[in-house]
C-alpha cells in the first residue's frame, strides 16, 4: 500500500512550483486533471488510510480534511486565485469540546506535520485557560517546550496580555494569552512508506495531546 504514496510529494511539489510561477485560472484548468490524478487522489487516499491508525492511537472518532485547492477571495483580496501547497488534516478524537487536528502539508520545499487545536472558542477556551492556568498545565507545557526545544514551531498567540483572572507574571501566561494550541515541524520526505513515517511524528506528538485533550474534556 506505501508503494502507492511514493511519488505523491515528488509529485505535488513539482505541481505545486509550476503553479506558483503560474498562478492563473487557464493554467489551472489546464492541468485540473494532473492536479485530481497526481495530487487530490492520492491525498484522499493517504487520508482514508491514516483515518483508523488515528482512530486507534486516540481511542475516539476521526475524520479527515482536504483543503481545497481555490483560494476564497471573497477573504483574499489581492492573493493568488489558487493555493501552491497540499494541506491535510485529520480530527481525532473528533468529539469534545474541541477536535484533535493532525496535519500534514506538502509545499514547495518542505514537507510539515503538526498537532494540536487550530482555533479554542467558548467553552474550549475557558477550559483550556483553567487547564493551563492549573497544576495539570506545568506538565502539558513541559512537553510542549521540549517540542520547541527539538525544533518544532508554535504561531504567535492571540493576545497581547494574559486573559484575567490571570496575573500578568503568571508562569504560563505565553499560553494562555493562545487562542489555539498547534506545534509544527519540517520533516525529511520520507522516499518510502510516507503513511508510516507519517504516523511515526503523529505518535511521537501524542503523548503531549493525549494528556492535554483528556484534561481539556475532565469537566
Amino acid at each position: 500500500m506505501s508503494d502507492a504514496f511514493d511519488q505523491l510529494i515528488p509529485d505535488a511539489q513539482d505541481f505545486c512550483r509550476r503553479l506558483a510561477d503560474n498562478n492563473t485560472r487557464d493554467w489551472y484548468q489546464d492541468h485540473k486533471d494532473e492536479y485530481t490524478t497526481r495530487l487530490k487522489r492520492p491525498a484522499e487516499l493517504l487520508l482514508d488510510t491514516l483515518r483508523p491508525r488515528l482512530a486507534a492511537l486516540t481511542g475516539g472518532p476521526a475524520r479527515t480534511k482536504l483543503f481545497r485547492i481555490n483560494r476564497d477571495l471573497r477573504f483574499a483580496k489581492g492573493q493568488p486565485p489558487y493555493k501552491d501547497y497540499l494541506h491535510m488534516l485529520w480530527y481525532a478524537p473528533d468529539d469534545g469540546l474541541a477536535p484533535l487536528g493532525w496535519f500534514l502539508g506538502i509545499e514547495k520545499t518542505r514537507v510539515r506535520v503538526g498537532a494540536g487545536y487550530m482555533s479554542l472558542e467558548g467553552a474550549a477556551l475557558t477550559r483550556w485557560r483553567e487547564v493551563m492556568g492549573g497544576d495539570a498545565g506545568a506538565e502539558i507545557a513541559a512537553g510542549i517546550e521540549a517540542e520547541l526545544a527539538s525544533g518544532a514551531e508554535m504561531r504567535e498567540p492571540a493576545l497581547k496580555r494574559v486573559p484575567s483572572p490571570y496575573g500578568q507574571d503568571h508562569p504560563r501566561g505565553a499560553f494562555l494569552r493562545r487562542k489555539g494550541m498547534a506545534v509544527f515541524r519540517d520533516i525529511p520526505a520520507p522516499e518510502t512508506d510516507l503513511p508510516g513515517a507519517v504516523m511515526a511524528e503523529f505518535e511521537g506528538l501524542w503523548p503531549i495531546f493525549g494528556p492535554l485533550h483528556a484534561a481539556l474534556n475532565r469537566l
